[in-house]
């Protein structure tokens, strides 16, 4: 069954119902007494019941009325109550939004630039809440083109038509290996090198992976890996307890202290991971999301 009438013809003959007239109840809803008249004409026919009697002297509610007054109100008190509800939720996502800026970042750049992007944005007066999104290249890039995260902190430049990349600095991948080792005394070691030697490697298909193998493809290396590691931080235990050579990101060093373990560069063709902010094309910033930004672009 459809339903023909609305929430404002229940107020007016609410209205009409508690005044007794349809003058007193166009200026209390500030109508003319006219438009009053259509929609109880209108109540009428789509409830198929007279509402009032009309005679010069007053308006009467018909029983139909009487019955009618306590649903509309309740109707009415309901989408009241509804109304607010949403309005409240919609404040407090509202706030909640500004009070937050969820970030995702790939873990091995937070002491080079996050750390001291977040102490010159608390100073500059800022108390908002950061969310950290800790992870892999392409797990950044994911959260930043989904939504997820207001901007991204990675090695990957824009994958997305719907995000854009912008550079902030070069980070060069160089060899961890033991200080005990004879290469550690090295300042530079060829790619030839690593032939023979106990290779742990990034996960195939991170963003540093898919670096190493490209130049590995480069130079026409065929290394066999040892070990296939996700986090940097493993990688590290790893050649702490010489268990091999690490290609690492050399800001991994910046975040991570270690006992025994040294770096070396490698030799042309070097490999350079580009690290910039993500952010998607067209996004509205708050001037927190700004401050935080620009705090990012001038750690360096």
């Amino acid at each position: 069954m459809r339903i023909n009438y609305d929430f404002s013809d229940l107020e007016v003959f609410l209205a009409v119902k508690e005044t007794g007239s349809f003058h007193q109840a166009a200026k209390r809803l500030n109508l003319s007494q006219s438009a009053v008249t259509r929609r109880i004409q209108k109540l009428e026919i789509a409830l198929d019941s007279v509402l009032f009697e009309r005679t010069t002297r007053a308006v009467k509610p018909t029983l139909a009325a009487k019955r009618l007054q306590s649903k509309a109100e309740a109707i009415l008190e309901d989408a009241q109550e509804t109304t607010i509800a949403m309005r409240d939720e919609s404040v407090a996502f509202a706030h909640q939004r500004g009070a937050v800026i969820t970030v995702a970042i790939v873990p091995t750049v937070v002491a080079r630039l996050f750390v001291p992007a977040i102490q010159s944005f608390r100073n500059s007066g800022f108390e908002t809440r950061i969310r950290l999104l800790d992870s892999s290249a392409n797990e950044v890039a994911e959260n930043v083109a989904s939504g997820e995260a207001d901007f991204g902190v990675c090695s990957i430049p824009t994958l997305e038509p719907s995000t854009e990349f912008t550079s902030i600095f070069d980070d060069k991948i160089v060899l961890a290996l033991p200080a005990s080792h004879v290469f550690a005394e090295r300042d530079a070691i060829g790619w030839n090198e690593l032939e023979g030697t106990t290779l742990i490697l990034p996960a195939r298909g991170t963003g540093n992976r898919l670096l190493i193998d490209d130049t590995m493809a480069q130079v026409r290396l065929s290394v066999i890996w040892s070990y296939e590691v996700n986090r940097s931080t493993t990688a590290l235990e790893l050649v702490e307890a010489g268990l091999g050579f690490a290609l690492l990101p050399h800001s991994v060093f910046q975040s991570t202290v270690t006992k025994n373990v040294v770096t070396c560069e490698l030799k042309a063709p070097k490999i350079i991971r580009p690290i910039g902010l993500l952010t998607r094309v067209g996004q509205s910033d708050t001037p927190a999301i700004t401050a935080l930004k620009d705090a990012i672009l001038w750690a360096v």
